[in-house]
Protein backbone atom coordinates (compact mmCIF):
# COMPACT_ATOMS: atom_id res chain seq x y z
CA UNK A 1 0.00 0.00 0.00
CA UNK A 2 0.84 3.77 0.09
CA UNK A 3 2.29 5.65 2.96
CA UNK A 4 0.90 9.29 3.70
CA UNK A 5 2.98 12.03 5.81
CA UNK A 6 1.44 15.36 7.02
CA UNK A 7 2.48 18.38 9.14
CA UNK A 8 -0.34 20.94 10.91
CA UNK A 9 1.47 23.29 13.09
CA UNK A 10 0.91 26.97 14.47
CA UNK A 11 4.08 28.09 12.98
CA UNK A 12 6.86 27.42 10.30
CA UNK A 13 8.49 23.97 10.85
CA UNK A 14 11.76 22.73 9.02
CA UNK A 15 10.76 19.37 7.54
CA UNK A 16 13.40 18.46 5.31
CA UNK A 17 14.75 15.48 7.77
CA UNK A 18 11.39 14.03 8.24
CA UNK A 19 11.02 14.09 4.27
CA UNK A 20 14.42 12.57 3.43
CA UNK A 21 13.05 9.68 5.97
CA UNK A 22 10.05 9.30 4.33
CA UNK A 23 10.69 9.55 0.94
CA UNK A 24 13.51 6.91 1.27
CA UNK A 25 10.58 4.23 1.68
CA UNK A 26 9.83 4.95 -1.89
CA UNK A 27 12.17 1.42 -2.32
CA UNK A 28 8.87 -0.35 -0.72
CA UNK A 29 6.83 1.96 -2.57
CA UNK A 30 8.34 2.49 -6.16
CA UNK A 31 5.08 4.07 -7.63
CA UNK A 32 4.86 7.77 -7.62
CA UNK A 33 5.32 10.48 -5.07
CA UNK A 34 3.95 14.03 -4.21
CA UNK A 35 4.18 17.10 -2.04
CA UNK A 36 1.75 19.71 -1.46
CA UNK A 37 2.58 23.29 -0.14
CA UNK A 38 0.03 25.82 0.64
CA UNK A 39 0.48 29.68 0.04
CA UNK A 40 -2.79 30.94 1.36
CA UNK A 41 -5.70 29.55 -0.45
CA UNK A 42 -2.88 28.06 -3.28
CA UNK A 43 -1.84 24.65 -3.14
CA UNK A 44 0.75 24.07 -4.87
CA UNK A 45 1.79 20.48 -6.28
CA UNK A 46 4.87 18.53 -7.16
CA UNK A 47 4.39 15.26 -7.72
CA UNK A 48 6.10 12.04 -10.18
CA UNK A 49 5.28 8.79 -10.95
CA UNK A 50 9.09 7.99 -10.19
CA UNK A 51 10.37 6.20 -7.39
CA UNK A 52 10.87 8.54 -4.70
CA UNK A 53 14.52 7.19 -3.23
CA UNK A 54 15.88 7.24 -6.62
CA UNK A 55 14.10 10.53 -8.13
CA UNK A 56 16.55 13.17 -8.83
CA UNK A 57 14.10 16.10 -9.51
CA UNK A 58 13.04 15.06 -5.43
CA UNK A 59 16.63 14.38 -4.69
CA UNK A 60 17.53 18.42 -5.43
CA UNK A 61 14.23 19.41 -3.86
CA UNK A 62 15.08 18.44 -0.55
CA UNK A 63 18.46 20.17 -0.64
CA UNK A 64 16.33 23.72 -0.19
CA UNK A 65 14.97 24.04 2.54
CA UNK A 66 11.22 23.37 3.28
CA UNK A 67 9.70 25.10 5.81
CA UNK A 68 5.90 25.07 6.28
CA UNK A 69 3.21 25.21 8.64
CA UNK A 70 0.89 22.76 6.31
CA UNK A 71 2.15 20.16 3.88
CA UNK A 72 0.91 16.68 2.71
CA UNK A 73 3.04 14.21 0.91
CA UNK A 74 2.58 10.74 0.07
CA UNK A 75 4.44 7.80 -1.72
CA UNK A 76 2.37 5.55 -3.77
CA UNK A 77 2.32 1.92 -4.22
CA UNK A 78 0.08 1.06 -6.86
CA UNK A 79 -3.26 -1.11 -7.08
CA UNK A 80 -6.03 1.07 -9.08
CA UNK A 81 -4.97 3.29 -11.70
CA UNK A 82 -1.52 3.08 -13.85
CA UNK A 83 1.44 4.70 -13.58
CA UNK A 84 1.13 8.15 -14.91
CA UNK A 85 1.24 11.09 -13.10
CA UNK A 86 -2.26 12.04 -12.80
CA UNK A 87 -2.93 8.93 -10.73
CA UNK A 88 0.21 10.49 -8.34
CA UNK A 89 -1.43 11.78 -4.44
CA UNK A 90 -2.15 14.37 -3.68
CA UNK A 91 -4.75 15.55 -5.83
CA UNK A 92 -6.56 18.75 -5.48
CA UNK A 93 -10.18 19.73 -6.59
CA UNK A 94 -12.09 23.17 -6.39
CA UNK A 95 -15.39 23.28 -5.14
CA UNK A 96 -18.64 25.69 -6.33
CA UNK A 97 -16.94 28.13 -4.08
CA UNK A 98 -13.61 27.85 -5.43
CA UNK A 99 -12.25 26.38 -2.44
CA UNK A 100 -9.27 23.76 -2.82
CA UNK A 101 -9.64 20.54 -1.20
CA UNK A 102 -6.10 18.57 -0.94
CA UNK A 103 -6.29 14.68 -0.35
CA UNK A 104 -3.59 11.69 -0.37
CA UNK A 105 -5.01 8.50 0.89
CA UNK A 106 -3.22 5.04 1.81
CA UNK A 107 -5.56 2.47 1.11
CA UNK A 108 -8.01 0.58 -1.69
CA UNK A 109 -11.99 0.98 -2.14
CA UNK A 110 -13.48 -2.58 -2.49
CA UNK A 111 -16.43 -1.60 -1.75
CA UNK A 112 -17.27 1.47 -3.44
CA UNK A 113 -19.65 1.18 -6.61
CA UNK A 114 -21.33 4.20 -5.49
CA UNK A 115 -18.08 6.42 -6.76
CA UNK A 116 -18.27 5.20 -10.14
CA UNK A 117 -20.03 8.02 -11.32
CA UNK A 118 -16.75 10.30 -10.93
CA UNK A 119 -14.64 7.90 -13.43
CA UNK A 120 -15.74 10.31 -16.37
CA UNK A 121 -15.08 13.46 -14.54
CA UNK A 122 -11.26 12.61 -12.72
CA UNK A 123 -8.33 13.33 -13.94
CA UNK A 124 -6.73 9.88 -13.65
CA UNK A 125 -7.63 6.82 -13.00
CA UNK A 126 -7.56 6.09 -8.89
CA UNK A 127 -10.11 5.08 -6.43
CA UNK A 128 -8.58 7.61 -4.15
CA UNK A 129 -9.28 10.72 -6.61
CA UNK A 130 -13.17 9.51 -6.20
CA UNK A 131 -13.03 9.82 -2.83
CA UNK A 132 -11.74 13.56 -3.11
CA UNK A 133 -14.52 13.88 -5.77
CA UNK A 134 -17.52 12.77 -3.45
CA UNK A 135 -16.16 14.98 -0.90
CA UNK A 136 -16.21 18.28 -2.77
CA UNK A 137 -19.89 16.97 -4.69
CA UNK A 138 -20.72 16.42 -0.96
CA UNK A 139 -20.14 20.04 -0.88
CA UNK A 140 -21.54 21.54 -3.21
CA UNK A 141 -24.52 19.42 -2.88
CA UNK A 142 -25.15 21.58 0.59
CA UNK A 143 -24.44 24.73 -1.38
CA UNK A 144 -26.83 24.11 -3.93
CA UNK A 145 -29.62 23.06 -1.22
CA UNK A 146 -28.97 25.78 1.43
CA UNK A 147 -27.98 28.96 -1.22
CA UNK A 148 -24.75 29.25 0.84
CA UNK A 149 -21.21 27.96 2.06
CA UNK A 150 -21.25 25.46 4.74
CA UNK A 151 -19.86 26.59 8.07
CA UNK A 152 -16.69 25.47 9.94
CA UNK A 153 -18.77 23.03 11.73
CA UNK A 154 -20.56 22.17 8.83
CA UNK A 155 -18.13 21.35 6.33
CA UNK A 156 -17.06 18.69 9.56
CA UNK A 157 -20.47 17.00 9.71
CA UNK A 158 -20.70 16.67 6.16
CA UNK A 159 -17.31 15.03 5.75
CA UNK A 160 -17.41 12.76 9.10
CA UNK A 161 -20.76 11.56 7.54
CA UNK A 162 -19.06 10.86 3.94
CA UNK A 163 -15.92 9.44 5.49
CA UNK A 164 -18.64 6.87 7.98
CA UNK A 165 -20.31 5.80 4.95
CA UNK A 166 -17.11 4.90 2.70
CA UNK A 167 -15.27 3.38 5.78
CA UNK A 168 -17.35 0.34 5.48
CA UNK A 169 -15.50 -2.97 3.89
CA UNK A 170 -13.02 -0.03 2.56
CA UNK A 171 -9.31 0.17 3.65
CA UNK A 172 -9.91 4.29 4.64
CA UNK A 173 -6.34 5.94 6.21
CA UNK A 174 -6.29 9.41 4.69
CA UNK A 175 -5.32 13.23 5.54
CA UNK A 176 -6.58 15.95 3.18
CA UNK A 177 -7.21 19.58 3.16
CA UNK A 178 -9.62 22.18 3.19
CA UNK A 179 -7.37 25.38 3.27
CA UNK A 180 -8.24 25.59 6.94
CA UNK A 181 -8.56 22.38 8.43
CA UNK A 182 -6.45 19.33 8.73
CA UNK A 183 -8.97 16.10 8.89
CA UNK A 184 -7.53 12.99 9.67
CA UNK A 185 -9.13 9.38 9.34
CA UNK A 186 -7.59 5.47 10.03
CA UNK A 187 -9.76 2.43 10.05
CA UNK A 188 -7.12 0.06 9.91
CA UNK A 189 -5.19 -0.59 13.36
CA UNK A 190 -1.67 0.50 13.91
CA UNK A 191 -1.30 2.07 10.05
CA UNK A 192 -1.12 5.79 10.63
CA UNK A 193 0.78 7.79 13.35
CA UNK A 194 1.27 11.14 14.75
CA UNK A 195 4.09 12.91 16.96
CA UNK A 196 3.67 16.15 19.00
CA UNK A 197 6.06 19.26 18.17
CA UNK A 198 6.40 22.34 19.09
CA UNK A 199 3.65 24.44 18.01
CA UNK A 200 1.69 21.20 16.06
CA UNK A 201 2.02 17.31 14.71
CA UNK A 202 3.55 15.73 12.36
CA UNK A 203 1.85 12.53 10.91
CA UNK A 204 2.87 9.39 8.95
CA UNK A 205 2.27 6.03 8.58
CA UNK A 206 5.41 4.77 10.06
CA UNK A 207 7.23 6.58 12.90
CA UNK A 208 10.28 8.41 11.27
CA UNK A 209 12.49 8.48 14.39
CA UNK A 210 13.00 7.65 17.73
CA UNK A 211 10.78 9.66 19.91
CA UNK A 212 7.40 8.88 21.12
CA UNK A 213 4.71 8.54 18.60
CA UNK A 214 1.07 7.59 18.89
CA UNK A 215 -1.47 6.10 17.06
CA UNK A 216 -4.18 8.28 15.65
CA UNK A 217 -7.74 7.41 16.86
CA UNK A 218 -8.86 4.31 15.45
CA UNK A 219 -12.60 4.90 13.22
CA UNK A 220 -12.85 8.60 14.04
CA UNK A 221 -12.49 11.68 11.76
CA UNK A 222 -10.02 14.42 13.51
CA UNK A 223 -10.15 17.66 12.09
CA UNK A 224 -6.94 20.21 13.36
CA UNK A 225 -6.25 23.46 12.93
CA UNK A 226 -2.99 25.22 13.55
CA UNK A 227 -1.57 21.74 15.31
CA UNK A 228 -4.54 21.49 18.12
CA UNK A 229 -7.66 19.23 17.57
CA UNK A 230 -10.77 21.14 17.08
CA UNK A 231 -13.52 18.67 15.77
CA UNK A 232 -13.68 14.24 16.35
CA UNK A 233 -16.07 12.94 15.05
CA UNK A 234 -18.18 9.80 16.42
CA UNK A 235 -15.98 6.44 16.33
CA UNK A 236 -17.76 4.38 13.38
CA UNK A 237 -16.39 1.14 14.43
CA UNK A 238 -15.65 0.33 10.93
CA UNK A 239 -12.49 -1.20 11.39
CA UNK A 240 -10.42 -2.60 8.01
CA UNK A 241 -8.68 -6.30 8.22
CA UNK A 242 -7.06 -6.78 5.65
CA UNK A 243 -7.79 -9.94 3.31
CA UNK A 244 -5.23 -10.73 0.39
CA UNK A 245 -8.04 -12.73 -1.42
CA UNK A 246 -9.75 -9.10 -1.92
CA UNK A 247 -6.85 -7.84 -3.18
CA UNK A 248 -6.46 -10.69 -5.52
CA UNK A 249 -9.85 -9.88 -6.93
CA UNK A 250 -9.60 -6.55 -6.91
CA UNK A 251 -6.38 -6.47 -9.59
CA UNK A 252 -8.37 -9.11 -11.75
CA UNK A 253 -11.26 -6.85 -12.27
CA UNK A 254 -9.19 -3.59 -13.09
CA UNK A 255 -6.89 -5.94 -15.40
CA UNK A 256 -9.90 -6.98 -17.78
CA UNK A 257 -9.61 -10.78 -17.03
Amino acid sequence: MCELFAICSNQKTPVNEYLRKFFAHGTEHPNGWGIATFDGAEVHLEKEPENSATSRYLSNRLRAPIIEKILLAHIRFATVGSLEYENCHPFARRDASERTWTLIHNGTIFNGSNLGRYVYVQDGGTDSERVLCHVVETINAFVTREERYPSCLERFELTDRVVSELSEGNKLNLIFYDGEYLYVHMNMRDSLHYKEISGGLVFATVPLDGFVWKTVPLTTLCVYREGELVYQGTNHHKVFIDNPEDRKYLFLDYSGL
